[in-house]
């Protein structure tokens, strides 16, 4: 999707402050033969910004540290989503053992730490 394309999908939206956005790096669409594209992973964050910014009133000095805060969420996320699935490829025992060396954690307060 082209930055025009973008900027009439999503109300309220200027091509200046998209530039803006892919400037400070905030959004990274790929390039493209005819300018930089724009994908549905970069829209929703395109989104994610335009509602931080004017529905939250995020300014604009704390966004990049809400962005970075977000994007550690889902990183750690997707981290545990392939530790689970690892998990889950174990045999029955090796599950066993991890169920219950986990309990036992929380129960020391490891869930604190």
């Amino acid at each position: 999707m082209q930055e025009s394309d973008v900027v009439d999908l999503i109300e309220g939206l200027t091509a200046r402050q998209l530039r803006l956005w892919v400037g400070k790096g905030w959004v990274r669409p790929s390039g493209g033969q005819t300018g930089p594209e724009f994908d549905e992973l970069e829209l929703a964050r395109i989104r994610l910004i335009r509602q931080l910014r004017h529905d939250m009133k995020v300014n604009i000095e704390a966004l990049p540290i809400v962005l970075s805060l977000i994007d550690q969420v889902y990183d750690l996320r997707r981290e545990l989503r392939n530790l689970a699935l690892a998990v889950e490829a174990q045999p029955g025992h090796v599950k066993s053992e991890i169920a219950t060396a986990y309990r036992d954690r929380l129960d020391e307060g490891g869930a604190k730490q």
